[in-house]
């Protein structure tokens, strides 16, 4: 199984990604470990991403994420995947294997995440164009992140379980 937790920067998708990894008993990969040099550059002045350079960036996530699934590993990915297109270039040909998880929060309450975690690359100035930028899945589990990530991992794996 491959599990892809999305949303925007700050809605929780690596703390929560990593519990509920532990919590299946997978291999956690966070997409931000994938960023080259330059794109984490580009965020950290403030500067949005194009999708060229997202592409490779996506790719060798991709690679990273095939590799472990075709070595017979559970796979929980972290990745805010914003449209459709990043995950449908993350998750082809394994989408009858993958479930997404999309974190969804409120802006202020995001944006106070943001706040709240200085020294990371990607400033909460961003946060209005990735709200601009995400296409909501019609095909995902659905959580709103008011809950303790506790409570938000035991009921994604729960409802994992039970598809």
């Amino acid at each position: 199984m491959i599990v892809l937790v999305m949303g925007v920067s700050g809605a929780g998708k690596s703390t929560v990604g990593r519990a509920l990894a532990a919590t299946l008993g997978a291999v956690f990969l966070e997409a931000d470990d994938f960023h080259p040099p330059a794109n984490v550059a580009k965020m950290a002045r403030g500067t949005p991403l194009e999708d060229a350079d997202r592409w490779p960036w996506l790719d060798a996530l991709a690679a990273a994420m095939g590799a472990e699934a075709d070595a017979g590993r559970d796979v929980v990915v972290a990745c805010s995947a914003l449209k459709k297109t990043y995950r449908e270039r993350l998750l082809a040909g394994r989408e009858d294997v993958a479930r997404v998880v999309h974190l969804r929060g409120d802006e202020a309450l995001i944006a106070a995440r943001l706040r709240e975690r200085p020294g990371h690359f990607m400033p909460p100035a961003l946060l209005p164009t990735q709200i601009a930028t995400l296409e909501a899945p019609d095909d995902a589990l659905t959580v709103e992140v008011t809950a303790p990530p506790d409570v938000l991992v035991a009921g994604i794996a729960q409802a994992l379980r039970g598809s």
